[in-house]
């Protein structure tokens, strides 16, 4: 909905509003923090030795105030208290310790054998929480299995839910079973009665034997998981019988795992039986909702057990240190798919050459290794086109007239090596969303990159300026706003989405416990998936007010449904442009790399059918106006070219070409498999595994060939 007439338009010249400083305000909460606590014992150290009772009381009363606060609001606190050797488990012993010299100081001299069963008390119940933190050790190793898997049926390996929190955490165990013999010893000294620091040590003792006989149960041999061994020979046998023929191989943080996860539908339709290896533990619930079998395999020993499987090809959406360690399996073939495409150096890294194969998308890629120079060779590059785009919907005309004009502005990160031209938020972010928010004809969806502000501190302050820019812009419009309905709608449509994604553990859940809890899915859960995302977008969509600005950041919707509904893409030289073109809509490319317009088309040929924005943003409301008035669009034929280079022809799809890649891969490493197989029966040396490590090669597992076109 347009503003009214009169309504107040924000003008470019208006200075950036500075947020406070954060990292300050974070320093001086932690300081305070650590003042408190530093307090608290100096004070409670003053009142044991004075003795003082009431300033005894109020600084034991005070410190475990700070702890509670400490962990409720301050975590970052709890480690760099650990680092520093003052974890809670030294802070718990200290307050216990003070108490207790208070009562010896309080106490007259013959007292003192009453209060000496007391201390002993206490010192059983230390002894008895590093037992259990011993046993809770144990517990945990026999529980760490070294193949962790996803939608694979793991109940033969006699897995458990985990142990409850507290015995695993030594500082909340210590921090709950230590309360009630600390607040004992609390009211001795209060009311010098030794009874009642004798039934809070009881207490304490009493729930830590039972924690300590939990964790005992667990190592019972009928009671303990699988072993190390038995775990492997599983993971075989499950390999032999699903026979694997296409993999994803995928190692990385847990910020990147959108690399991976863009190719989990384009894997999912392939022929044959598709797996998804992983290195990192963490990344096993990363991965977003699949039903294809997914499998992390930390060890490289454990790793080269792919060696002798059926598996022919591994994809690798992006490189890592670790995939030099699977490259070195003999018997399959890689290639490099990349995590998109864009004009930047890391769409043709050096590293792409120890890959069996490139796969791009289109014609453009490949003038880009060749022109690189990088040591990857011509004929070792495919084109594939982006098979993930058959979501991207075509340009189907102009806004209406009397629509919002919905503008997407979708900024990559600022990378690794400080180049000011990779990410426009820190130079142009701000004012391109002031000239799009003066327009009021303008819905604007911001959707800024995941590593925003990950390395750059600038860049993140940018964009939480950028963030409140639209808020206050919303602040200020008003309109119609959907009805209850919508958001009901909304509601179970996003119910129904958890229930068909959500992996159903608990929070407390450990490895082996979310193996248990999610083995092999339902038939045909993964078409509900589909169903049941795409009519969450639709109710998305429409619970939101049309004349409304979005911030998106969230994992849904994706990018793609914001491409869906956008009018016009800006942003940043990176895949989103190369991705975008496949909508035909228009785009424009912000220049914040200091190079004169014509150069920065010349540098990168994604932008030949873009328009070029200032930093300034001056240029952006002649962009509008080509956008809704189509006529003075002079780009069009430019962008239909330019797609044609980047991501190939529309026919054959890239759906069929990407499953033509892979048969041809898989095609090439069954033969080479069946070459080194005859050079062994033959007795001819074979460079790699020792001859008595070999076995016999596994029947091919990969269907017919069908005619296809790269």
């Amino acid at each position: 909905m347009r503003d009214e007439p009169g309504a107040t338009v924000v003008p470019l010249s208006l200075p950036r509003r500075r947020l406070p400083r954060l990292p300050g305000r974070r320093t001086t909460v932690k300081l305070l923090v650590l003042g408190v606590l530093a307090a608290a014992f100096a004070a409670q150290a003053l009142g044991a030795l004075l003795p003082h009772v009431p300033l005894l009381l109020a600084a034991s009363a005070a410190s475990l105030a700070a702890e509670g606060a400490l962990y409720r609001w301050q975590r970052g606190m709890v480690s760099l208290f650990a680092k520093s050797h003052a974890d809670v488990t030294v802070r718990h012993v200290l307050r216990d310790l003070l108490l207790v010299v208070g009562l010896l100081r309080l106490g007259e001299q013959h007292r003192e054998g009453e209060y000496a069963p007391l201390v002993a008390g206490l010192l059983v119940f230390y002894a008895l929480h590093w037992a259990i933190q011993a046993v809770s050790v144990l517990v945990r190793r026999s529980r760490t299995l070294p193949v962790v898997t996803r939608n694979i049926d793991a109940s033969a390996l006699r897995l458990t839910p985990a142990p409850p929190v507290l015995l695993r955490r030594p500082g909340h165990r210590l921090a709950a079973f230590g309360l009630p013999a600390t607040a004992g010893l609390l009211a001795t000294a209060a009311t010098d009665a030794p009874a009642y620091g004798a039934a809070g040590l009881a207490l304490s003792l009493v729930v830590a034997l039972t924690g300590l006989g939990a964790l005992l149960l667990r190592l019972l041999p009928g009671r303990r998981p699988a072993g190390e061994q038995e775990v492997l020979d599983w993971f075989d046998a499950w390999l032999a019988r699903y026979r694997p023929t296409v993999g994803l191989y995928f190692s990385g943080g847990a910020s990147s795992a959108y690399q991976a996860n863009m190719w989990l539908e384009p894997l999912a339709r392939l022929e044959g039986r598709p797996v998804i290896v992983l290195r990192e533990r963490h990344m096993v619930q990363r991965i977003a909702a699949t039903d294809i079998p997914v499998v992390c395999l930390p060890k490289v020993s454990t790793l080269m057990r792919l060696e002798h499987s059926s598996l022919r090809v591994l994809l690798h959406p992006s490189n890592s240190g670790k995939t030099s360690q699977v490259l070195r399996i003999p018997t399959i073939k890689h290639a490099f798919v990349n995590h998109g495409e864009s004009d930047k150096l890391s769409s043709c890294n050096p590293y792409a050459k120890a890959y069996d194969e490139v796969w791009v998308a289109g014609p453009a890629a490949r003038e880009r290794y060749a022109l690189a120079d990088v040591g990857v060779e011509d004929k070792d590059v495919v084109e594939i086109g982006r098979p993930q785009l058959d979501a991207v919907r075509r340009h189907a005309g102009p806004p209406a007239p009397g629509a919002a004009t919905t503008v997407l502005y979708a900024p990559t990160w600022e990378g690794w090596d400080g180049n000011p031209g990779n990410t426009s938020v820190v130079e142009a972010g701000e004012n391109l969303v002031r000239a799009l928010l003066a327009d009021p004809g303008v819905r604007l969806l911001y959707k800024p990159h995941p590593l925003t502000g990950s390395v750059d501190p600038r860049a993140r302050a940018a964009d939480l300026r950028i963030r409140e820019l639209v808020r206050a812009a919303n602040r200020g419009r008003g309109g119609p706003r959907p009805d209850a309905a919508a958001a009901a709608r909304l509601a179970r449509r996003t119910a129904e989405l958890d229930r068909l994604t959500a992996a159903g553990f608990r929070a407390a859940a450990d490895q082996a416990e979310r193996m248990l809890r999610q083995p092999a899915p339902e038939p045909g859960r993964a078409e509900a998936v589909r169903r049941a995302t795409a009519a969450w977008e639709e109710a998305y969509w429409a619970s939101l007010p049309e004349w409304e600005h979005q911030v998106v950041t969230d994992a849904r919707p994706p990018l793609y449904a914001c491409f869906n509904r956008a009018d016009l893409l800006i942003s940043d030289v990176s895949s989103v442009i190369s991705d975008f073109l496949a909508s035909g809509k228009p785009y424009a490319v912000a220049n914040t790399s200091t190079l004169a317009e014509d150069v920065f088309r010349k540098s990168f040929p994604t932008v030949a059918a873009a328009t070029v924005l200032a930093p300034d943003a001056s240029g952006v409301p002649a962009l509008l106006e080509a956008v809704r008035h189509p006529e003075r669009d002079e780009l069009a034929e430019e962008r239909a070219a330019l797609a044609l280079r980047l991501l190939g022809p529309a026919e054959p799809s890239s759906r069929e070409r990407f499953a033509g890649a892979v048969r041809d891969l898989c095609e090439t490493a069954g033969r080479h498999r069946a070459r080194r197989a005859e050079r062994l029966a033959a007795d001819v040396p074979v460079p790699g595994p020792r001859r008595e490590e070999a076995r016999p090669p596994v029947p091919s597992a990969v269907p017919e060939p069908h005619h296809h076109h790269r």
